[in-house]
């Protein structure tokens, strides 16, 4: 049986805003700040390259802490693993099918389907970890 929660809207948009609003206020003021410092070639060519990788690495980061905080229920119940796979790899095989044959290049459908299978993956993670902590079941499950 399922556990009820009770979830206000409050705490998931200060969870939106703490992990997407931030960021993006910061990067609002960091391409304007710096293009007026430095032009828009330094920040295109010199900046975005350098500071780019840095939110894949935030994320890889949070999969990797929530996975090392949660690994031995990972490893006791990976069935659980298989059921949160299965739609998303159903999902991903659907989104690839469905891109071949509207005749998409098989880099583009590849790259679209990857792209549908993941969109909003970091909201989800935000909003789990946000409302019921980085060790909760649900943030793993977001995973």
């Amino acid at each position: 049986m399922g556990t009820v929660v009770d979830i206000g809207m409050g705490s998931i948009a200060k969870s939106v805003l703490i992990f997407l609003g931030i960021p993006l206020a910061a990067g609002i003021i960091t391409r304007f700040t710096m293009i007026r410092r430095r032009g828009k070639g330094w920040y295109g060519n010199v900046l975005m390259p350098r500071l780019g990788p840095t939110a894949m690495v935030g994320l890889l980061f949070t999969i990797v802490v929530m996975f090392s905080m949660r690994g031995e229920k990972i490893l006791a119940a990976p069935l659980n693993v298989l059921r949160v796979a299965i739609p998303l790899l159903i999902y991903f095989l659907l989104m690839f099918a469905v891109s071949i044959w509207r005749k998409f290049r098989y880099e583009l459908a590849a790259t679209q389907s990857f792209t549908a299978a993941s969109n909003n993956f970091e909201l989800a993670i935000a909003v789990a970890v946000g409302t019921f902590g980085i060790a909760s079941q649900e943030a793993l499950g977001r995973v």
